[in-house]
Formats: C-alpha cells, sequence, structure tokens
C-alpha cells in the first residue's frame, strides 16, 4: 500500500538488556529495515524514542501502519531492576484468607537451605484487608457483602494511600458476583485507584494462584499504565500516530489498552517473540520441529516447536529464580496465565567471567548495555563472553553493527591478561575455558526443552538467533546431535521480527471440574459461547473484523485426584461424541508427558478453555536473487575450542556467499557473526537463510 510518497511499514521494537531492535517490514516490496541502538536500561522507551528517530531520518512518519513492542519491564520491576518502587498495593480477601498469598503451597525452593529467603510479599500484611462474605464452591452465596465492612475497608484504602487493589474471594471462580461487586464498589469511591479482580485475570480454582496473580497484576498496573502513557506520548511527539500493540507472555499480541488492563499477560513479552519467530520460520521452511536458541546479551533461552506450534505451560513464577537453567518452583510470585515454555540460563554476550575461590565462574551477573563488555570501550573492566570471543579471533573488530560500533581490542586482552593471572594460566586459555563453560550451561537448557520433555533432539532443527546465538550454534548442535541448524537472514534482529509474525491473543477459562461422563455438553457449549462474546468484544476493541478472527477451544482434563491437568483441544459444537475424542487424547497425551495412561481411571475435566485469535497480515520471506559469482574471502586465525587449536579460516560477508561450501568458516553481517566449525556445510536457501549441516563421516 502507497500513502503520501511513503510505502506503509509494520513497526516492531524488542527492548533488550543490551541493545534496543527496531524492525520495519515494508508491506508492498517485502523488505525490512534493521535498526539496533543501546538500550537504556534506567528508562527503556528512551532506547525505543532513539531506534525511532533514526527510522524516522529516512521515512515519514505517517508511513507507519502498526507498532509492535516487547518489553521486559514488568518483569524488571518485579526484579528492582527499574529504579523504580513498586506501589503501594493491597488486597481485599475474605475474612480467614489474608495470609493465602504468605502461605502459599508451603513449597520451598531451596530445602536444605536455612538461610533461604523467599521475594517480598507485594502486599503488606497491613494492607491486607477481610472482608465477611462467602460464596460456596458451586457458587451458592452464603454469606452477602458486609456492607458496613466494605466501607471501613475504602476508608482505610483512602487514608493508607494505596495506589493499586487486588481484589480476591474464595471460590469466586464458581460465582463472581461478589468481586464485581466490590470491583465497582471500589472504582466508584477511590479515583485514580487500579483495581484488578482475580476472575478477570485468571477465572480458574485454587485460590493461592489466582490470589497471587490478581496481586501481580494490580502491583504491575500502575507502572505498566505509567509506560504505555509515556511511550505513546514519546510516539505522537514524533507523529507516530499508528496502533501499539504489546507481546504477551502466551506469544499472542495484544492492544496497548488491553495490556494496561492485564499487565500479569507480559512478564516474559521479549523472550516469547524469539520463539513466536522460530514458528513462523518453520512454516515459511517448512520445517514443522525445532529448538529455538536465542543468545542475546544477557542471557540465553531455548523453547520447542513442535508441529510448528511452540510448547505452553499453564503457569510460571514471575522473577523466580533461575537454577541450571530451571525456573525453581516457590522462588516467584506465580501466575497463572499461559506462558512460552522457556529455559534459561545468564550466558549473554555481555556475561561476567570472574576467578572465584581459585575458580572460574561465568554469569550470572551481566555487563547489560552499561558498561557493557570491556572491548566496547564504554567503562567495562570485566571479562565478557563477547571479550572471549573477541581474542578468538570469531570476531572482527571493524564489523560490528556493520562497523558503526568500535571495538577495542586491547581492552578485551587487558580483561583476560588480569583474569588469566588469577587463574594460573594463558589468557587464550582463559578465553577458551569461558567459551566452553558458556557452551555448558547453553546446552544443558537446550536439553531442559527437548530431552527433558521426552523429545529426540536429534529429530531437532537448531534455529539459532540473536546477536550471539550463530556464534555457538554448531557446538551446541554438536553437543545435542543435531544435524540441521537454521540461522535467519537477520539473526539479531529476529525477535523483533517475530512481533511482526505473531497474532493477537486473548485467553479465557470457566471452571469446570466434573468427571468427564457427568459433563453436560450443552452446559459446556453454553461456557464456550459466552466466552467467544467475551473474546469478540476484545477484538472489536483492537478493530479486527470478523473475517480475521478465529476461536481454539480446549479442555484442561486430569485423572481424578490428580494435582494437576494436562490441556487438549475439542471440536465445536461440544458433543458427548467430542468430550469422548477429547478424553481418548488425554490418555495419549498422558502417556506421552508421564510415560503412562490409565483409560480405565476416569477423567475430570477441570476447565474449559478458550483461545481467541485475530489474525494479523504476516511477511512473508522473500526469494532472493543468487550471487553468480563467489566473491573472494578474507582469511583469518581462529581458535576451535572443539580442534584445541587455532586454524586460518575463511571470513565471508553473508550476503556474498553462493553456492554450497564446508568450513570451518566464519560468516559476518551486519547483526551477527556465525562460526561453522570443521565437519559442517554451509549455504544459503533461496529465502536467505544460512543453512548449516554436519557432515557424515
Amino acid at each position: 500500500m502507497y500513502i503520501g510518497g511513503n510505502w506503509l511499514h509494520r513497526v516492531s521494537v524488542d527492548v533488550g538488556g543490551t541493545f534496543t531492535d527496531l524492525v520495519a517490514f515494508d508491506e508492498e516490496t517485502g523488505d525490512v529495515l534493521n535498526i539496533k541502538t543501546p538500550s537504556v536500561p534506567s528508562n527503556p522507551e528512551r532506547g525505543v524514542v532513539k531506534a525511532f528517530r533514526e527510522y524516522l531520518e529516512g521515512h515519514e512518519a505517517s508511513s507507519v501502519r502498526m507498532v509492535g513492542h516487547a518489553t521486559t519491564i514488568a518483569t524488571n520491576t518485579l526484579l528492582g531492576q527499574m529504579n523504580l518502587e513498586l506501589p503501594v498495593t493491597a488486597l481485599v480477601t475474605t475474612k480467614g484468607f489474608r495470609d493465602v498469598i504468605e502461605i502459599g503451597r508451603q513449597r520451598r525452593a531451596e530445602v536444605y537451605n536455612l538461610f533461604f529467603e523467599r521475594p517480598p510479599m507485594l502486599v503488606k500484611r497491613r494492607h491486607r484487608y477481610e472482608l465477611e462474605e462467602r460464596v460456596g464452591h458451586d457458587g451458592e452465596i452464603i454469606t452477602p457483602i458486609d456492607e458496613e465492612g466494605l466501607n471501613e475497608i475504602i476508608g482505610e484504602l483512602r487514608r493508607e494511600a494505596v495506589e493499586s487493589v487486588a481484589v480476591g474471594f474464595l471460590n469466586s471462580y464458581a460465582n463472581a458476583a461478589h468481586e464485581d461487586q466490590v470491583y465497582e464498589a471500589l472504582k466508584a469511591s477511590l479515583n485514580k485507584v487500579y483495581v484488578t479482580a482475580s476472575h478477570m485475570v485468571t477465572n480458574e480454582y485454587r485460590e493461592y494462584e489466582r490470589f497471587s496473580t490478581a496481586v501481580v497484576n494490580a502491583a504491575l498496573m500502575p507502572v505498566m499504565h505509567t509506560y504505555i502513557t509515556r511511550l505513546e506520548g514519546d510516539l505522537k511527539r514524533l507523529e507516530v500516530k499508528a496502533p501499539l500493540y504489546v507481546m504477551q507472555s502466551n506469544g499472542g499480541m495484544a492492544k496497548s489498552n488491553v495490556i494496561s488492563r492485564r499487565p500479569a499477560t507480559v512478564v516474559e513479552s521479549g523472550p516469547a517473540a524469539g520463539v513466536i519467530a522460530a514458528a513462523w520460520l518453520g512454516e515459511q521452511t517448512g520445517t514443522r520441529d525445532i529448538i529455538s536458541f536465542d543468545m542475546g546479551g544477557t542471557t540465553a533461552k531455548a523453547g520447542t516447536i513442535r508441529g510448528r506450534v511452540p510448547e505452553v505451560v499453564p503457569e510460571y513464577e514471575v522473577a523466580g529464580t533461575i537454577h541450571m537453567g530451571r525456573l525453581v518452583k516457590g522462588s516467584g510470585y506465580p501466575v497463572r496465565f499461559p506462558v512460552i515454555d522457556l529455559a534459561e540460563c545468564s550466558a549473554g554476550g555481555g556475561t561476567i567471567a570472574r576467578a572465584v575461590n581459585g575458580g572460574l565462574q561465568v554469569g550470572p551477573i551481566s555487563a547489560g548495555a552499561i558498561p557493557g563488555p570491556a572491548c566496547y570501550g564504554k567503562g567495562g573492566r570485566d571479562a565478557t563472553i563477547t571479550d572471549a570471543n573477541l581474542l578468538l579471533g570469531r570476531l572482527n573488530p571493524s564489523s560490528l553493527l556493520g562497523g558503526e560500533m568500535k571495538i577495542h581490542s586491547r581492552l578485551a586482552e587487558e580483561t583476560f591478561e588480569g583474569l588469566a593471572s588469577e587463574l594460573g594460566v594463558s589468557p587464550e586459555e582463559a578465553a577458551v575455558s569461558v567459551v566452553r563453560i558458556a557452551n555448558s550451561m547453553m546446552s544443558k537448557i537446550l536439553r531442559i526443552v527437548s530431552v527433558e520433555r521426552g523429545y529426540d533432539p536429534r529429530l531437532f532443527t537448531l534455529a539459532a538467533f540473536g546477536g550471539a546465538g550463530p556464534m555457538h550454534a554448531c557446538a551446541l548442535a554438536e553437543e545435542l546431535g543435531v544435524g540441521h541448524v537454521i540461522v535467519p537472514p537477520s539473526p539479531g534482529m529476529f525477535s523483533a521480527l517475530g512481533l511482526l509474525t505473531a497474532d493477537l491473543f486473548h485467553d479465557y477459562s470457566r471452571p469446570v471440574i466434573r468427571d468427564a461422563e457427568e459433563t453436560d455438553p450443552s452446559e459446556l457449549e453454553r461456557l464456550y459461547t459466552d466466552m467467544e462474546i467475551e473474546g469478540a468484544a476484545t477484538l472489536s476493541q483492537e478493530d479486527i473484523p470478523e473475517r480475521r478472527r478465529s476461536y481454539r477451544r480446549t479442555l484442561d482434563i486430569r485423572y481424578r485426584g490428580q494435582g494437576f491437568e494436562l490441556s487438549v483441544d475439542i471440536r465445536k459444537p461440544v458433543t458427548l461424541s467430542s468430550i469422548a475424542e477429547s478424553v481418548k487424547a488425554f490418555h495419549v497425551k498422558h502417556r506421552e508427558v508421564y510415560g503412562y495412561s490409565s483409560e480405565y481411571e476416569p477423567a475430570e475435566i477441570v476447565n474449559a478453555k478458550l483461545r481467541v485469535i485475530g489474525l494479523l497480515e504476516k511477511p512473508k520471506l522473500r526469494r532472493r536473487r543468487r550471487n553468480r559469482s563467489d566473491s573472494s574471502p578474507d582469511h583469518r586465525r581462529v581458535f576451535y575450542e572443539n580442534l584445541g587449536e587455532w586454524v586460518e579460516t575463511e571470513v565471508h560477508r553473508r550476503a556474498a556467499l553462493n553456492g554450497l561450501r564446508e568450513g570451518p568458516a566464519v560468516i559476518e553481517q551486519y547483526d551477527a557473526t556465525t562460526v561453522v566449525y570443521q565437519g559442517w556445510s554451509y549455504t544459503l536457501d533461496y529465502y536467505g537463510n544460512l543453512i548449516l549441516r554436519r557432515l557424515t563421516s
């Protein structure tokens, strides 16, 4: 589409710990523009504005039709990394249940650590208010709301200058009348106070998880509303009037006004975008099963795509502790909302390596955007993974960001000379050791999302992206026995591109908690119809026409007496036959996940769930023009830790590659460097993807 002298663009911005990435997709030509700027951790929207200003140097603001955004501000706020204090948050709950959010599940994250401390409560005990009311498990109102007590609580909230309130009542999943009544009373009485009712963010049983989700949502509402309002104001001052959409943890986008009401849905916004991009890449290339590997400046993340569908978990612990790539249960704030299944470790380009008690420790601290790795020349004095790769010849000091970013090799050498002196080894040995430890850490997270999920990684393709991912892809693939690696055209900007490949998602849930054989199909159909009406209203707010709407129905099913359930699809309309098909699918999935199933055990339907999808136009990979002749490669000595020696290596510009070649090789481009090991072939496919294949011996 052409307007006012400019082709229309969809623009996405991904704010990472080190860089802020902007990708603009030209809807007419299919061209993609990439802009990379340093992040501003203390004020992340400044990095977004800086990237937009650079974009607007060559384009009119009116050419922007849509803005997609991925942000880590929700998680960083809960971790206390934003130089912001959490707002004063309160909880109004059923009498006798004020301590549910603190008692939790009696789960200790570190069983044998006598000094373990849980994260601080988001709601202080004096800000937890009990109200006389009671709803039964079947939804029957046993005790009406105590109006006088409610008025007293409103007065206390006003005197305490509370900024946000969570309302969570026992059994509100069965009947939300009391939560609705208190929600409306608080909204009417407390001006400029944010209010969250638990059933509005997660309408499921298990009061601890539901209350926790409501509290997290309430604590984040003022922060996210301020951030989004400020960002939209900055964009308007730049005359960018396109609607703003934000990536959610479930892998779908939502309009900014929806996110302002449900900020708990964006706790894993940034990492989710990369997995969605990898799933889109699979669709474009005909690859069904993918392990996504995203190594950025601060962390490395891995996810799994099966049948071109990302794996999802129903719950996540915000601000939880990561141990050996796994999220430690009981270490964070539970949020009951679908989240892309990810494993993560502190192994990014800026991860710091130090000598500790005579040994080498890599991570978990990162140099981040400020001061960054020593070689960036911004004041960093610690050795990092980026500095190690530079010393080992893998990085070109003059090619980062197309030569726009100056690299100081001598500063990297000095940091490793100091580290090597503490370890009693040479700088080269110290750098190699850092790379080996980092590879070991990252191979563990790849195993977590494959082997530990019951999947054989040898049957998957590894999609390697992030600014540092392609540099380590061959080493990790060899560790897992993977023989096929895809590096997308702009790997360092791939997560930002993922924002342009996502649809709008909204997830809804209704409790059932009944044996499958006793479930009334008409009642279940009514629940889905109600959710579809609610979801359609949300999509209307987001200007999605009916022809671009889709609905996916699922059931959460378990064996009677089990503590957790599995999700399976159910076809429309709900009938006795469709319920039986879903139960059969549950048995199959239970065997796949847990290694056994029992068709003689009664199956219980716990929740009916609906995903409402607003279908957006996707960018398509363009067939590239093949180079007619090979360009002459440069040469550089590169150290390969798998060979244990320096090797004279061909160095190619990615855009100039032609034909099929064999490693070792280094392939350079604007936003990333790919290191191809000996025993691997490499070529560009028709779409410009770099394809690495392990040669058979």
